[in-house]
């Protein structure tokens, strides 16, 4: 008797960074002919709207990087344009917003989840591996000149960002951003052991 109103759909498992806790360096992504297309992605989207979901979220991987993705987005949008759907909404790295932000929000998508660990940009290239933090700030500037609410979502790390949890916090209400703290998860294959870098929210709290 459960109502589904909420549908995370993953477009692809690629991604442009190989974050520490969420992937090893050298990945094996699925073959594309693997994936469904994007026209496949919209059948299935708009199905699972005709059964009464309201909210949809896309993610990866880093789903700005599948090509073509503003063509789903705006395929999507028609069913905000309806009132069949409440909202269109992403999860992302950053590091395309600068390039996306003003078409994401053209197509009706009014808040992003964006995925920030740290303020340091040494520690942040270590975290992510092939990050770069100016780019995905910038990002985050060209998202918010475009309207779009943005919520930070930032990974606890054991010995590596406890000590900027505070400051975090403060630089994304001082923006007016949300800030959501994330555990480690089992998830996807890494180099090391998630033991290694796990640290209970309790702890934090």
């Amino acid at each position: 008797g459960r109502a589904i109103t909420y549908l995370r759909v993953s477009v692809t498992d690629r991604c442009d960074f190989r974050c520490v806790y969420c992937m090893s360096e050298d990945m094996a992504f699925l073959p594309k002919r693997d994936l469904l297309t994007l026209e496949e992605l919209d059948r299935i989207c708009s199905v699972f709207v005709g059964h009464g979901v309201r909210k949809l979220r896309i993610t990866g991987g880093e789903p700005l990087v599948r090509r073509n993705i503003m063509k789903l987005f705006g395929s999507l949008s028609r069913h905000l344009e309806t009132g069949a759907l409440d909202e269109l909404t992403v999860t992302t790295n950053g590091s395309q917003l600068a390039r996306y932000a003003t078409e994401l929000a053209a197509c009706g998508v009014k808040r992003i989840n964006v995925s920030i660990d740290t303020l340091d940009p040494d520690k942040f290239r270590r975290i992510t591996r092939w990050g770069d933090l100016a780019k995905v700030l910038h990002g985050l500037d060209a998202a918010q000149a475009a309207g779009l609410q943005v919520k930070i979502n930032a990974v606890a790390l054991k010995a590596v960002n406890e000590d900027e949890i505070e400051s975090l916090l403060a630089w994304a209400h001082g923006r007016g951003m949300d800030l959501t703290l994330i555990e480690v998860m089992p998830l996807g294959e890494i180099d090391g052991q998630r033991i290694d870098q796990f640290l209970p929210l309790s702890l934090v709290r």
